[in-house]
């Protein structure tokens, strides 16, 4: 049994997006199964889903008004630049950061969809977004600025100056 298997939990009632994570879970579920001599090929066929998946949530966003500073496109970035980095230790030899990324991501993935995709899928459906083709149905419930930070009414990440001015 997978550490982590496609469930309701994990819908969001927005079918695209549900689609790219359900692919998204049975991908990983193929790394985790894959022996030393598939699990680099599989990694980056994940890597590969991942990188579009990210792209396309990210550009979502970015129509929507979410600006590119959000924490959400943040943790996408990150987690990006950390499954690139198992290519290039298991193009060294070294599978074993592939294996632990297996069952971190088995664990990370939930509550990003639960949490920041959920919102997004939310948001989305407020504003008429129509995935597949990218019109937005109802522009007047877009926000009149752009969704920034991670709820806050500012993004330290565009912002440092101010999350030092608060902390003082």
């Amino acid at each position: 049994m997978a550490a982590l298997e496609w469930s309701d939990a994990l819908a969001l009632d927005l079918p695209l997006m549900d689609d790219t994570h359900r692919e998204f879970v049975d991908l990983l579920a193929q790394v985790e199964q894959a022996d030393d001599a598939t699990v680099v090929q599989r990694w980056q066929e994940l890597v590969d889903h991942t990188e579009h998946h990210f792209g396309q949530e990210d550009a979502w966003m970015v129509a929507t008004r979410f600006a590119s500073g959000n924490c959400h496109t943040t943790q996408h970035k990150v987690v990006l630049q950390v499954m690139r980095e198992g290519i290039v230790r298991a193009e060294q030899g070294d599978l074993q950061p592939i294996r632990i990324m297996t069952g971190e991501l088995a664990q990370w993935f939930p509550q990003h969809a639960q949490m920041m995709d959920a919102s997004l899928a939310l948001h989305l459906r407020r504003v008429g977004f129509d995935p597949a083709t990218g019109v937005v149905h109802a522009p007047d419930a877009l926000p009149a600025e752009l969704i920034q930070g991670c709820g806050s009414t500012h993004s330290c990440v565009d912002h440092p100056e101010k999350e030092h001015a608060e902390a003082a």
